[in-house]
């Protein structure tokens, strides 16, 4: 093979050894700069080419597409403006440990800080949010800087998959020409006879990367071993997860082994996809008017992220027991600093080990029938109510979906809602959202980037103001192929914001906290080729909901309700619960 310039030479064997790694798919934002990257991955008939208009949306739709896989989709963008639209998916990258390779093209160094148009200073762009950060060598046609390049390739794959898993940022230098056009002398006709090696790659990846899980030695695993075995009452508990669904069996077999019940987070993917007894009400009752009653756990073992549950987190910092958090990156993620001990260890090894080492457990009746009687009256609140609020509308898909569905849920009152009302099922139910920074923007684009890395039917649950925030991600569903049934709770405004104290103090706050917006989505229809339809009560919502999952395309329910409403009935709810356990 002959390479008409070095640019073309340097782009085609990055992504060529992007591909002997594993690479399958790659977003692309379009641009100049860029384009020698860009020719050489859409060229590549093993990487799958997702194409998209907007840096932003681009980002987070790798972002959920690694979310579902557990592998990172590239991106692409051109100099300038372009790389700084990147950073909001990078920075939910780094906090919910996702995988994700950014590349940048960038001018070259001479034009930096010298007034060339589209120059910014792209090196170190992101911070401390990516793994690791390098500015590529310059396009030069030998075989140690070919090599250079393949091992910065399999560098970057595997700090991006590390552990932690994250973002990696490569920043590309190309002068011109970009384009595939011939440039007399730039690269040598004999350059692959002379460099073999650096020019063909290896039959596989130019480097192997092989990633270890961190694991306890002897003694800290029978101190825990010990504190498990003499503990009368204890809890597991699973908060989000990092990457796709973990392993279900061996929480179970824990479960099993120390007789524990499970707190399931739904973004653990244990909420889900269980035959065995999970608790999902906690965020409902575990409050101090019925808890100050129970005596406190013995032990905790916590698994993942820091949970949604606020409600949650608050009883586990008033609990005077020993808490172990497992993280197996050895990173603090528990912001009340009531943990006694940190375990850098993986978390499904550490409990496959716990539970062949424990000898299986009698469950604490009394501990036990705490949680059950709480459980059975919150879930029967729940299934009695047919009231048109919010909750009912989640606790409705949840129980709706197919088995098995990837379900995407937004910040900030959807995922909140889920967590108190989704009822857990044995379905294979993939659980995702973006709670490392829990932020509301790139909620589509995350979506549909989810549903592309999947068979799954995709089933997105997203506020209107997410909804306003990433209009533009309805493009992937045509360009990217992606089918979904979009349900968008309109309230008009912020519904979280009834939530907390300046709920009490309007003005200022329906003019600058919920900021109503008044705006139709219905347009949206038109304008990206998807059937929308609105409905106003909760039957109507099941049978739309139903009717969209059985059909083929996209489909968008809008569900108006009262974001007023909805919180007054959650509080009845749950003062109604609270009422019955304190009794």
């Amino acid at each position: 093979m002959t390479y008409p310039n070095r640019n073309t030479l340097w782009a085609e064997t990055f992504v060529d050894e992007l591909a002997a790694e594993g690479v399958d798919a790659v977003c692309l934002a379009p641009g100049s700069r860029s384009t020698p990257l860009t020719v050489a991955f859409a060229k590549h008939d093993d990487i799958e080419v997702f194409s998209h208009l907007d840096e932003r949306s681009a980002a987070f739709f790798a972002l959920g597409r690694a979310k579902r896989t557990g592998k990172p989709t590239p991106i692409v963008c051109t100099s300038g403006t372009a790389a700084a639209n990147f950073h909001p998916a990078v920075i939910e990258a780094d906090r919910a440990r996702v995988p994700m390779l950014v590349c940048t093209a960038d001018r070259p160094p001479e034009l930096r800080d010298s007034g060339a148009n589209q120059t910014v200073d792209q090196e170190k762009l992101y911070g401390d949010a990516v793994r690791w950060y390098t500015d590529v060598a310059e396009p030069e046609a030998t075989g140690r800087k070919l090599r250079y390049l393949r091992t910065t390739a399999a560098r970057a794959l595997g700090s991006a998959t590390g552990t932690p898993p994250g973002p990696v940022h490569l920043n590309f230098p190309f002068r011109k020409p970009l384009e595939p056009v011939e440039v007399e002398g730039d690269v040598p006709d004999s350059f692959e006879a002379d460099n073999p090696l650096a020019a063909e790659g290896r039959d596989g990846p130019f480097v192997t990367v092989s990633q270890g899980v961190p694991e306890l030695d002897s003694d800290a695993r029978s101190r825990l071993v010990d504190a498990v075995r003499h503990a009368e009452r204890g809890l597991l508990v699973a908060g989000p997860a990092d990457g796709p669904t973990p392993e279900r069996s061996a929480l179970a077999a824990l479960a099993d082994a120390t007789g524990f019940p499970v707190l399931a987070d739904p973004l653990s993917g244990h909420r889900f996809g269980h035959d065995g007894s999970i608790v999902g009400g906690y965020d409902s009752y575990l409050v101090p008017d019925v808890t100050e009653a129970w005596p406190d756990p013995d032990v905790v073992i916590r698994f993942g992220a820091s949970p949604t549950s606020k409600t949650l987190r608050r009883y586990l910092e008033c609990t005077e027991s020993r808490q172990f958090v497992v993280d197996p990156a050895g990173g603090w993620r528990e912001a009340t600093f009531t943990a006694t001990d940190l375990l850098v260890a993986d978390p499904t090894r550490l409990a496959r080990r716990l539970a062949d080492e424990l000898e299986p457990q009698s469950a604490n009746e009394t501990w036990m029938a705490r949680f059950e009687r709480a459980e059975s009256a919150h879930w029967s609140l729940v299934s009695d109510s047919a009231e048109h609020f919010e909750g009912n509308l989640l606790a409705s898909v949840a129980k709706l979906v197919p088995d098995p569905t990837t379900l995407f849920v937004s910040n900030s009152m959807p995922i909140r809602d889920l967590d108190r009302f989704a009822r857990p099922r044995s379905a294979d139910v993939t659980v995702l959202g973006n709670r490392g920074a829990s932020g509301i923007d790139g909620i589509i684009s995350s979506a549909l980037g989810a549903g592309s890395g999947t068979d799954d039917p995709l089933v997105l649950v997203t506020g209107d103001l997410a909804y306003y925030h990433d209009m533009n991600g309805l493009l992937a569903l045509e360009r990217c192929g992606v089918d979904a049934t979009i349900v968008e709770i309109n309230n008009d405004g912020g519904g979280i914001f009834h939530m907390l104290p300046i709920e009490s103090f309007d003005p200022p706050f329906t003019d600058q906290f919920r900021t109503p917006h008044g705006l139709d989505y219905s347009a949206t229809g038109d304008l990206y080729g998807l059937d929308f339809e609105r409905v106003e009560t909760l039957p109507a919502f099941r049978d739309a909901f139903s009717d969209s999952l059985d059909s083929s395309g996209t489909n968008v329910i809008e569900v108006r309700t009262t974001a007023e409403t909805s919180h007054r009935i959650r509080e009845s709810l749950q003062d109604r619960l609270v009422a019955e356990l304190s009794a």
